[in-house]
């Protein structure tokens, strides 16, 4: 007799196997602490620390947490701007964790592009946006020189501004319409994943959400998946579809946003959310709030167990000696936390 059970869990898995783009296996990215004379490593500061994840085709993943909480490493490991310590980081069913940067050049530098936080910073005050716009096109030969340059215009207008513009240079614009000379960039390749890197908490609010509504009509145009890096909960609820918490360098919950918003397990998930402030309203969700107690400690030397358990309101003898396992504790709604074993 055929267990119906199990047969619909192995169609969901196999469903997800072709929808995912990308997939982390236990990331870890460690930065060595040199000392003495002989600069001899004496330990590491363990910023992404054993990342789990599938990314979705089409869809928004929101990854939140404190400052320090290792948000931007993963997200600059992924594109491998950074080298991975340990783990796999599989793109379109490629394992490109060790590949050189040529074969990344060939292979996958086009496909992933980012999307900076200061667009200030970003890019070159010496360069007009023909320039900037066009240099990835010219480092991937793509186009003839003509036609690079009406993919600048075009480009231009995609994000909202005025093709006459692609002769002037970054300091005549605003932070704003910076951000959307960033998004143009990062969008000529033709990429299938964007990750953005607190790409709005730079900008006043106003502008906040016309960037976030451009990159949501850029996803439907274009059918691109984001990773979508903020410390503000309340640009993440707007923008992602899942939501992926993290503390340390290490995953707390992973959710879809409504049950992770309705529905927080863990005990930083519910101090986070317990923070944002709530719109007035019959339909409002009142939280009591909370305050976590202490610092958020060092990556270099970790807490034991849950590395949570120093400021968890909930911690147990069983959390400062073993680490929890991430695991899902309902539908689609994942967790690290010894109160659901």
């Amino acid at each position: 007799m055929i267990d119906s059970t199990k047969l619909e869990k192995e169609l969901q898995e196999k469903e997800q196997e072709s929808t995912t783009l990308l997939e982390l296996q236990g990331m870890r990215k460690y930065f060595p602490i040199k000392a003495g004379l002989l600069q001899k490593t004496v330990g590491n500061v363990k910023a992404v620390d054993g990342l789990t994840l599938k990314v979705r085709k089409g869809e928004t993943l929101g990854i939140v947490g404190e400052s320090g909480c290792g948000k931007s490493t993963a997200g600059r490991t992924i594109i491998r701007l950074y080298e991975p310590t340990d783990g796999k980081i599989i793109f379109k069913g490629q394992d490109i964790t060790h590949m050189s940067e040529s074969q990344l050049r060939k292979s996958v530098r086009k496909d992933i592009q980012m999307i900076f936080q200061d667009p200030f910073a970003t890019l070159n005050p010496r360069k007009t946006l023909r320039s900037i716009i066009k240099e990835p096109l010219n480092t991937h030969n793509l186009y003839t020189p003509k036609e690079r340059d009406e993919k600048v215009k075009e480009l231009l207008e995609t994000v909202g501004l005025n093709a006459s513009f692609i002769n002037r240079y970054p300091h005549e614009f605003s932070g704003g319409q910076r951000q959307r000379i960033g998004i143009a960039r990062a969008l000529a390749l033709k990429p299938d994943l964007i990750i953005a890197d607190e790409a709005v908490s730079a900008l006043d609010v106003s502008i906040q959400a016309q960037i976030i509504n451009l990159m949501q009509d850029l996803q439907k145009e274009f059918g691109l998946t984001y990773i979508f890096i903020s410390h503000d909960l309340s640009v993440v609820r707007h923008i992602s579809d899942r939501v992926a918490v993290l503390y340390l360098g290490q995953m707390m919950e992973l959710a879809n946003k409504e049950d992770l918003y309705a529905n927080p397990l863990h005990p930083y998930t519910q101090a986070l959310l317990s923070a944002v402030p709530v719109p007035r309203g019959k339909n409002a969700v009142k939280r009591e709030r909370i305050v976590l107690k202490g610092e958020l400690p060092s990556p270099a030397n970790p807490p034991t167990g849950c590395v949570f358990h120093t400021r968890c309101p909930a911690a147990t003898d069983i959390c400062k000696q073993v680490a929890p396992q991430f695991k899902e504790v309902e539908k689609d709604h994942f967790v690290a936390c010894h109160l659901y074993e």
